[in-house]
Formats: C-alpha cells, sequence, structure tokens
C-alpha cells in the first residue's frame, strides 16, 4: 500500500502553497501538486481549501485516477484531474501549478503568443501551448477540469511545452522538480506582465529559441536562490 512520504516534502509542498499566494500566482484558488517521490502512479495535493491556509496536515494522497486514498471525509479538489492527467502523461513531471492569474488570461482569450520577453523566462522562449474546452465540452461548460477525460485532453494541448494557457480561466505550468515549477509559475506571470507592458510600447523583441535555452538552463541552476527567499517570507507570513 503507498503511503504518504516523510513529513518534510509534505512541508515543502505546503510552502509552495503559501509562495504562490505570497507572489500573486494563487488567491482563495488554484493549487499546486507533486508527484510522489517514490511511486509516480500518485501524487500529493492539498485538501479543497486556500493555497495560503495549507499546511502539512492538509496534504492528501491521490491515485493514478485522480481519486484521494485516504480522504478521511475532507473535500478535493473538483480539478485535481489536472494534475493527475498530466503526470499520466508527462513522466518527466514532478510538479504541476494550477493558477488563475490575472496577467496570464488575456493571452488565453487573444491570438497574441505569450513568449519570452526577459531571461527569467527563457522557458517560454518557444511560447505556451493553448487549450480550448469548447472542442471537447461544447459551447455550456464551466470551464473546469472536472473529469478524467477533459484532464488527459487538457494534457494533450500541453504537449511538451511548460505551459499550458486554458482560455477564459487560466494556465497551467509544469515542472522536474516542484521549486521549478513553482520558480516558472512565478516568471510567467512576470513575463505576461511585461509583455502586456512592452506591447504597449510598440514593436516586440522577443528572446530566441537558443537565447531562452541558454537562459533557462542558467536560472535552473539559481531556482534555490530564489526559493530560499519565499520561503523566508512565507515563513514569516505564518506569524
Amino acid at each position: 500500500m503507498v503511503e504518504l512520504p516523510e513529513r518534510g516534502i509534505l512541508e515543502e509542498l505546503a510552502l509552495a502553497n503559501r509562495i504562490l499566494f505570497n507572489q500573486g500566482v494563487l488567491d482563495a484558488f488554484g493549487h499546486v501538486s507533486a508527484r510522489h517521490p517514490t511511486d509516480p502512479d500518485h501524487f500529493l495535493l492539498s485538501r479543497n481549501m486556500a493555497p495560503a491556509q495549507v499546511t502539512a496536515d492538509d496534504v492528501l494522497l491521490f491515485d493514478a485516477s485522480s481519486e484521494p486514498c485516504e480522504p478521511k471525509g475532507r473535500r478535493v479538489y473538483l480539478e485535481r484531474f489536472i494534475h493527475g492527467e498530466i503526470y499520466r502523461a508527462r513522466p518527466d513531471v514532478s510538479a504541476v501549478v494550477h493558477s488563475h492569474s490575472k496577467a496570464m488570461i488575456p493571452f488565453g482569450v487573444t491570438e497574441v503568443p505569450l513568449r519570452a520577453v526577459c531571461h527569467m523566462a527563457g522557458f517560454l522562449a518557444s511560447g505556451a501551448a493553448r487549450f480550448e474546452i469548447r472542442c471537447c465540452a461544447g459551447e455550456s461548460s464551466n470551464l473546469l477540469i472536472t473529469d478524467r477525460q477533459l484532464g488527459a485532453e487538457l494534457a494533450r494541448s500541453l504537449g511538451d511545452y511548460p505551459v499550458v494557457l486554458m482560455r477564459g480561466h487560466g494556465s497551467t505550468t509544469v515542472g522536474t522538480s516542484l521549486r521549478q515549477a513553482v520558480f516558472r509559475a512565478v516568471y510567467a506571470e512576470v513575463n505576461a506582465d511585461l509583455q502586456l507592458d512592452a506591447h504597449r510600447l510598440g514593436p516586440v523583441t522577443y528572446l530566441t529559441d537558443g537565447e531562452g535555452a541558454a537562459a533557462a538552463t542558467a536560472n535552473d541552476g539559481q531556482v534555490n536562490r530564489a526559493w530560499d527567499l519565499w520561503c523566508r517570507q512565507a515563513k514569516h507570513s505564518l506569524n
């Protein structure tokens, strides 16, 4: 029987929730998960609650079908299928962030591509994927990913990209580690803000694919620098 991993991992996931809230990526809604460190068919996600209030004790274990293993009466997120189906489709992914961050939504409802304008978002040099829920749920859905079929369609749209835009809903970001996924979610939001500002001034010069790849590699070596600062801020916000 698969069990929850050591408490340190649960605490790190709880901190990730608070970091993403503090950085303006999550608000009362949205969620972040991590693949189980020793059983890749299971993942960790908090019970249904506001991210800023998540503690290690709120983290639940989910199976490959995105169902909680031992909920003990606790409510779970309606959109847990986002996480489970991405883990199923992308063995390289170890963490998933789903948010409704406001700077990202304009790119999901227009034809303007989200692309890297600063080196901190080099991972976006090749752009972001797009998911149109009308293609699989019709014209009267609530835009939420509430079952495995919709989760699988979202994962298919994501493909090999680090980010997928969800029209009228938000975005989902993935990473090879929890810290990288958090880093990407934060800087995708920063980049979206910068890109919107740049468009107001005139034509935009984006990073090339080569610049983006080089910048992303350099930034991946510095993730802990940002993580340590954000953790300090998150822990302070608990007081």
